[in-house]
């Protein structure tokens, strides 16, 4: 059952918003489903299981081309139990400097449903812009823009963490490499050719996450760590 919660170089710069200028234009063809709602709500209790996502730069307000499919196909893994999901609130604006308010928001949604839920875990991710917002609220530092971090103390709440196109790469970086708290915990995936994470010049591949597999790799992999 799926329940969602609404809501440094030049070369680098470029190639960020030539990405998210390609995201903009895939939304147009797009289903609309793919950015319906922005908030929704776990029925009337607690959630077993909450995917925190933050969609890419350019796309309107809810879970992305990414992050839709990734809470279905979680959902459809864990079967019997309480799958919901939040939509990180932020800008998602061309120049990334809104990944850091971003983090801010993953942050002190984590921090709010783990104090009323106690018993929910979290798998926490996303795509592009939204992957950095992740870094960022894992607490990497040089990730992009100041954000808060997830407090120590709930670290271990959140059981799996998965990032697709993550700028990260232009750094030669790697959660892996750069979080030792969420490092066993993590999964990236980044497309040869993709300009975003690995320097290459198709933007196409930026876009193929949604229908590439991954998605599915990556709930099967969230899956795993929440003992699905």
């Amino acid at each position: 059952m799926v329940t969602r919660r609404n809501q440094p170089g030049k070369g680098r710069r470029i190639a960020l918003i030539g990405a998210g200028a390609a995201v903009l234009g895939v939304a147009a063809i797009v289903t609309p489903q793919a950015f319906a709602g922005t908030e929704t709500r776990a029925g009337a209790g607690c959630s077993d299981v909450e995917l925190v996502f933050a969609r890419g730069t350019g796309e309107p307000q809810g879970l992305g081309i990414v992050g839709r499919p990734l809470a279905q196909q979680l959902a459809a893994k864990l079967p019997g139990r309480k799958v919901g999901s939040f939509a990180v609130v932020y800008a998602a604006a061309a120049n990334q400097a809104s990944a850091g308010p971003g983090a801010t928001n993953m942050t002190q949604h984590i921090t709010a449903v783990a104090k009323s839920c106690p018993g929910t875990r979290f798998v926490i991710g996303g795509y592009s812009q939204g992957a950095s917002v992740t870094d960022i609220a894992m607490g990497i530092r040089n990730a992009g823009t100041a954000g808060d971090a997830i407090p120590a103390a709930l670290a271990g709440r959140v059981a799996a963490v998965v990032v697709f196109g993550n700028p990260l790469g232009l750094q030669r970086r790697t959660i892996a490499g750069s979080s030792a708290v969420f490092a066993a915990r993590a999964k990236e995936f980044c497309n040869t050719g993709d300009p975003v994470c690995g320097n290459g010049r198709n933007f196409a591949a930026h876009l193929a996450y949604p229908r590439n597999g991954t998605v599915g790799q990556a709930a099967t992999f969230a899956a795993g760590k929440l003992g699905g």
